[in-house]
């Protein structure tokens, strides 16, 4: 087949992983994109401009592959009658339904509808963890009943029925290449990572707090704190910095993906407290290079470890980063294969088969209803 991936935000998670799957597909997979700024405009408006790209193609795909930035209903609307036969599938990243908002913002309900209105225009709907199509479905009938009548409940089901889960797809493989070849220096103490963006919804406060209380009682360990931060001032860090001094061994964003592969390898620990993650992929990244996962038992966390390991990764208070970390630094023992392996659910190369399976479902669904 031929698929065309359609991508108002080409930045980020979003472009490398239509560029994963269109490295590991056996289809053709072709990208339309506009550059990844300007989320807001781009959700509202992005679909007149990528209509007016996709009229100017010479071919028609097999397939339309969009994610929830690109308001699907617009879309279709402009390009008909040149996608009226054309199977379409959408793909959640994220969605507006449920997106925590910070606290000097409110939620609009317009960008909510939007993901609502091209869920029920596309043929197949794709969420990236189980938790999130579930999230997604708990807050849409709230969402409809905001709206003072014509809501549409009775829609719900039909989404439903078209729903369905894929994971977000990793070239993880390719970290091991940046495995150190020499084992690591038995008299460093353990190192904890936080490799996540430097955001409210990530709630970076009850990591700090635990790692403070373990300073202050003595307990040995280093800390990274990487990933990405588009904020001026991030205070927490900050602070965090200033507190805990010589044990922080590495800070702020890393250009270099060989550098941050090696970060990874080097790392013992890999910490959470996120109040939102509709997947994991900085979690992911490190569980593959060896850390030991120390999450809270919410969100898709869960479903990124054995269930064998919960008692030894997850908690369910923020009390229980504490006691889970200092868990792990008293005893500082490699993580168990089991983890790892895990993971590997998630490489595209085992992934990308299912994917092209489930796009050519979608295709043959079609045919079949056009047929009939």
């Amino acid at each position: 087949m031929r698929i065309l991936i359609i991508e108002p935000y080409d930045t980020g998670s979003h472009g490398v992983w239509m560029r994963g799957y269109r490295t590991f597909s056996r289809h053709e997979v072709d990208l339309l994109t506009l550059e990844g700024q300007f989320w807001q405009w781009r959700l509202v408006g992005g679909a007149v401009a990528l209509a007016e790209q996709y009229l100017a193609l010479d071919y028609t795909p097999d397939l339309l592959l969009a994610t929830d930035m690109l308001d699907l209903a617009k879309f279709l609307a402009l390009t008909r009658p040149a996608t009226s036969e054309v199977p379409t599938a959408l793909y959640f990243h994220e969605n507006q339904l449920t997106y925590p908002i910070g606290p000097r913002q409110q939620r609009h309900h317009h960008y909510a509808y939007i993901n609502y209105a091209s869920a029920l225009a596309a043929d197949a709907v794709f969420f990236n963890s189980a938790y999130h199509r579930d999230s997604f479905f708990s807050a849409l009938p709230r969402l409809l009943k905001h709206f003072p009548d014509y809501n549409s409940l009775h829609t719900i089901p039909h989404i439903k029925e078209r729903a369905s889960v894929l994971p977000v797809g990793l070239d993880l493989e390719r970290y091991d290449a940046h495995r150190p070849k020499t084992p690591p220096d038995p008299g460093l103490p353990p190192l904890v990572l936080w490799n996540h963006r430097w955001e409210y919804d990530k709630n970076p406060e009850p990591f700090f707090k635990a790692l403070e209380r373990l300073a202050a009682e003595g307990v040995p360990f280093r800390v990274a704190l990487v990933g990405e931060n588009q904020r001026q001032q991030p205070v927490e860090f900050e602070e965090a910095r200033d507190r805990l001094g010589d044990r922080i061994v590495r800070y702020g964003y890393i250009e270099s993906f060989a550098e941050y592969a090696q970060l990874l390898w080097e790392s013992d620990i890999v910490a959470s407290s996120a109040r939102h993650d509709f997947f994991g992929i900085s979690v992911v990244e490190a569980i593959y290079c060896g850390c030991w996962p120390v999450l809270p038992w919410r969100l898709n966390y869960p479903d990124l470890v054995p269930a064998s390991e919960y008692a030894h990764t997850l908690y369910r208070a923020d009390s229980g980063l504490y006691f889970r970390l200092r868990e792990r630094l008293l005893d500082p023992a490699p993580a168990p294969p089991v983890l790892r392996d895990h993971v590997r659910q998630f490489d595209w190369r085992q992934l990308a088969p299912r994917y092209d399976a489930a796009f050519e479902a979608v295709v043959a669904r079609k045919m079949l209803t056009r047929g009939s």
